[in-house]
């Protein structure tokens, strides 16, 4: 491969779209696993947001977008995000996506939580994602200016100047240097770091740790959103989600005596969801179990996937309510970037849910998710074609991050003291052990690590940061981190091991 190439790692909605906008220019794509396959896009059930309606305007999406963030979200890209919205949903169409429609033939639109209008495309009733993730993987599939490699990133590639000049990856092959004018990382969040997630398992913020161990800057990586309804089953395994479209159609969350849980709360099933994910937790926390009474709606019709799922654990959503429990979803927070998806790091852009682009602040907007990733594609794409590529000269590689990840510890410490409600004992502990798990190459603990460091650093709560001992708000700020705050964090706290960032370096 020739240092004129363009790689992207992650082949989810953000590398593809990403992969697709660069053309005709020669991409690499680098999957975790063949096109389609282990990405949380074919997960998402919600839809995309677009300021399509008649009573509707992309002015209107940014106020929610801004109303749902707790005045974190940058009001310059919620903008151009909302107005890119509408464009990008007839650039699906046009790649052969069909969107659910009404029985006049326009778009069928949803509401969702927070939005003040129906402004939800879908595809397949509780579906969408997955019909966006095949009808790119075919697109991909067909372009000839891309080529599709099965493996995983191991270490970014630096010049002398820190520049990001490729990347070294594990292949079939077996280890590989892939050398590149441009590195896009869209590898996705970190989810699987829970027990508890909705995400695959392994969604273990892996481009996470690898842009920090190569130096960059993160941004508000301690916002990790936990969804308010996925099914409570009895696995400790990814779980699946009850939609909050099931909520916007009518469907409400009740006790096991029918009472409703949400009366009396501002915005009731439809407040933002790190409102509803803590209403939720109050009442599990004390042992009470909380459902989701969707007997109303013809759920088989209208959102097969959650019926499948209902059937698959022995539930049937028009008789009896479906046992609910939040877990965790989205990050907020990731690699910070800029207008135009570039990091701290010269030569490595990030799109979609590993970045941090100022769009969803402290509480992502249902449906934004993937809108985001397409308007930010578009964008560093446009970016990358119209900047130089810079040789590869000589320089260093991290260490890799290949060392042993001891997933169930991992997953055990960030449920118990890095989840839903947090407060500094339980974060100081996490700290501590997450970087002694860091040291030894651990990626799924350096991106721990990052979140628990940041947000024992936030002395308040904010969106879906929820501090039991700083309950209150103070003045609205983003924060940053480097892996070498962390780590400096940690010994601070106790932690006898220096930091391994000079022999990183």
């Amino acid at each position: 491969m020739s240092a004129d190439h363009v790689v992207v790692i992650g082949a989810g909605i953000a590398g593809l779209a990403t992969a697709l906008r660069l053309a005709p220019l020669p991409v690499t794509l680098l999957s975790a696993a063949p096109l389609g396959e282990e990405t949380a896009t074919a997960w998402a059930q919600g839809g995309i947001a677009a300021a399509i309606g008649a009573d509707d305007d992309p002015a209107l999406h940014a106020a929610d977008t801004l109303g749902a963030g707790a005045s974190l979200s940058d009001p310059e890209v919620a903008r151009r995000v909302a107005e890119a919205g509408p464009g990008l949903v007839a650039w699906l169409c046009g790649l052969g996506l069909a969107f659910d429609r009404g029985p006049d033939g326009t778009l069928a639109l949803g509401l969702e939580a927070a939005h003040g209008r129906r402004r939800i495309v879908k595809a397949g009733g509780d579906a969408t994602g997955a019909a966006v993730l095949r009808t790119l993987a075919r697109a991909v599939s067909a372009c000839p200016s891309v080529t599709v490699t099965v493996g995983r990133a191991s270490a970014l590639m630096q010049d002398g100047a820190g520049r990001v000049t490729g990347l070294v990856a594990r292949t079939g092959r077996g280890k590989v240097a892939m050398p590149a004018r441009a590195v896009v990382l869209a590898t996705g969040g970190l989810g699987g770091l829970y027990r508890s997630t909705t995400n695959p398992a392994g969604a273990t913020g892996s481009g996470l740790a690898l842009a920090a161990r190569a130096g960059a800057v993160l941004r508000d990586v301690e916002f990790v959103q936990f969804h308010p309804t996925a099914i409570a089953l009895a696995t400790d395994g990814p779980l699946p989600l009850a939609t909050e479209a099931l909520r916007g159609e009518g469907a409400v969350l009740v006790d096991a005596g029918g009472n409703r849980v949400m009366a009396g709360i501002s915005g009731a099933e439809l407040a933002p969801r790190d409102v509803v994910a803590r209403a939720i937790a109050l009442r599990t926390g004390r042992g009470e179990a909380v459902f989701l009474d969707a007997r109303r709606l013809d759920v088989a019709l209208r959102f097969p996937t959650v019926a499948a799922f209902c059937r698959a654990a022995g539930l049937d959503p028009a008789v009896t309510p479906i046992p609910v429990r939040p877990a965790a979803h989205y990050h907020m927070g990731g690699i910070r970037v800029d207008g135009r998806g570039r990091s701290s790091l010269p030569g490595l852009w990030a799109c979609g849910e590993v970045a941090a682009t100022g769009l969803h602040g402290a509480n992502r907007l249902a449906s934004n998710s993937l809108l985001e990733a397409m308007a930010f594609a578009a964008t560093i794409a446009a970016d990358i074609r119209n900047t130089e590529g810079c040789a590869a000269g000589p320089g260093h590689t991290p260490e890799e991050t290949s060392g042993p990840e001891a997933l169930p510890e991992i997953r055990a410490v960030m449920e118990a003291h890095v989840g839903l409600v947090r407060e500094a004992a339980g974060l100081t502990s996490a700290v501590v052990r997450l970087a002694a798990l860091a040291r030894d190459g651990s990626a799924a603990a350096t991106a721990g690590l990052l979140v628990a460091a940041a947000a024992l650093g936030r002395e308040e709560s904010r969106g879906a940061h929820w501090r039991a001992d700083h309950p209150g708000q103070r003045a609205p700020r983003s924060t940053e981190i480097t892996l070498s705050q962390a780590f400096a964090v940690a010994k601070t706290l106790g932690d006898p091991l220096p930091s391994p960032l000079e022999a990183i370096r």
